[in-house]
């Protein structure tokens, strides 16, 4: 007789329960929860002009719709590993879209900008506890066969969400007002709690059981975290205006929380980032790959719509127009990249997408006011398709060769690089572009092209950092066989 697994929700259980069909029905709770968040994340930069007329918002505090989301997601990313570890996948994973859910219809509910900035921070803390699941449940439910499929399939469903969201946004508040966007979230966070308590696992990372006394929470480690990273992203921010002093002091406190935090990681008991991971080739040049990735990335999603509408003069509607085709193309062309990634060296397909980033940002160079519309189409379309072959082979060869007790950490690990490298660099390219347009007052077009030229060098970077990914089977960190 057949053994039978001791808890009806392991991993074993649910797979011998939902036959050969269960790995997909993994894959579609994780995405719908993950779109779900980077809705929340994208749909409210619609409503901010709304929003700042209701509630007499100044651009500065404005910017902390977007930027206190941002916050609050990076630092609850190195939660993960540790509520994964006390909880299991099952309880983490719906304790985050319980508050991703309250956090919508709160936001949506509020009467003052202190509690909508509020809803918006718990938006973002759930955001960030999701983030790093669905590559660790990817790796442990697939075969290494498999594991660029399933990433592409994932990465298709969730690039849709930032494509339509602002789309659905711009409907939803010409005709019932700000508040409604807060309650997109609300089904899809249904839908996922739903499916979480069907298919997901009782089990935590790389055990049959969970013990909720195994290991204590870093607080010492997470408040300094807290600090260095709220303390960066004000300092970066008024480095945009006339407070440069506070703008040092802010950034010299960000720098020394940031060295308490890696000394606490170092002595702590049960640390929030495991430091050895940088002892693995492949991780740590990966994190190297993430970060700087981030910075262009969110930098030219900042950068892009604001060159269309300020040095083209183009309305916001036509913007939308230009760039929605290369949308559709990034969605489709992450599946295939995801195929790729499980026929061929990931370092290889890592670096070509990052080079067509580039490329994609120095031919912008090359638009001026007397451009084709479906020139900068096509512009656009080369950087997503970069885009679409960066990130299957980013998540899955930066984590693939690490241990399997490492695995929770290393998932964590390349998204917070990720996230913090765009807060350094959407703040970077306002700084350069502010200081470009003021050099070039009278043709603000070169001042663009310029700051283009500057994200293309940062990919640049990234395509070397990306090239030395490339396994080392000699090297025993990098020799660690991958979860089947």
């Amino acid at each position: 007789m057949a053994n039978v697994p001791s808890h009806p929700f392991s991993p074993e259980a649910l797979a011998e329960r939902h036959g050969g069909s269960y790995r997909w029905w993994v894959l579609l709770t994780v995405m719908l929860g993950t779109m779900a968040s980077i809705m929340a994340s994208t749909i409210v930069n619609v409503a901010v002009p709304d929003m700042s007329h209701q509630f007499a918002l100044g651009q500065e505090r404005a910017q902390w719709l977007s930027a206190g989301f941002m916050a609050a997601m990076t630092i609850s990313m190195l939660l993960t590993p540790w509520l994964l570890d006390r909880f299991g996948y099952r309880r983490t994973y719906a304790g985050a879209m319980v508050l991703l859910m309250l956090g919508g219809i709160g936001g949506g509910l509020g009467r003052n900008i202190d509690w909508v900035l509020a809803m918006r921070a718990a938006e973002g803390l759930a955001a960030g506890v999701l983030q790093p699941i669905p590559a660790i449940l990817i790796l442990h439910t697939f075969g290494r066969h498999e594991q660029g499929k399933a990433m592409g399939i994932f990465g298709f469903g969730v690039v849709l969400a930032p494509a339509i969201g602002p789309s659905i946004g711009g409907v939803l508040v010409e005709g019932f007002g700000w508040r409604s966007i807060f309650f997109v979230v609300v089904p899809f966070c249904v839908a996922a709690l739903a499916l979480g308590q069907r298919f997901l696992p009782h089990s935590s990372p790389g055990s049959a059981t969970i013990n909720e006394s195994r290991r204590r929470l870093d607080w010492p480690g997470l408040v300094l975290l807290a600090v260095a990273v709220l303390c960066l992203l004000n300092g970066l921010v008024h480095l945009h205006d006339s407070a440069h002093g506070t703008a040092i002091a802010l950034l010299a406190i960000a720098t020394a929380g940031a060295a308490g935090f890696l000394v606490r990681q170092r002595r702590a008991e049960h640390p929030m980032m495991q430091l050895r991971l940088f002892g693995h080739h492949t991780f740590s040049w990966g994190g190297v790959v993430a970060f700087i990735y981030g910075m262009a990335l969110f930098g030219s999603t900042y950068l892009v719509p604001v060159f269309m509408q300020i040095a083209l003069a183009l309305p916001p509607s036509q913007a939308g127009a230009v760039l929605l085709p290369a949308g559709f193309v990034l969605a489709l062309t992450i599946p295939v990249a995801g195929r790729l990634a499980d026929r061929y060296a990931f370092h290889r397909t890592l670096s070509a997408g990052v080079l067509l980033l580039a490329v994609s940002f120095w031919l912008m160079m090359t638009v001026g006011a007397a451009t084709a519309l479906l020139t900068i189409t096509v512009w656009a379309i080369v950087g997503r398709i970069g885009l679409g072959l960066v990130l299957p082979s980013l998540n899955l060869g930066a984590v693939r060769a690490l241990p399997m007790d490492l695995l929770p950490y290393g998932a964590s690990g390349i998204n917070f690089l990720r996230q913090l490298g765009g807060a350094v660099g959407v703040s970077l390219v306002g700084i350069v572009l502010e200081w470009r347009l003021r050099v070039h007052a009278g043709d603000p077009i070169r001042g663009f092209h310029e700051t283009f030229f500057l994200l293309g060098l940062i990919c640049m970077g990234a395509v070397l950092a990306a090239w030395r990914m490339q396994p080392r089977p000699q090297d025993p960190a990098d020799a660690n066989p991958p979860p089947a």
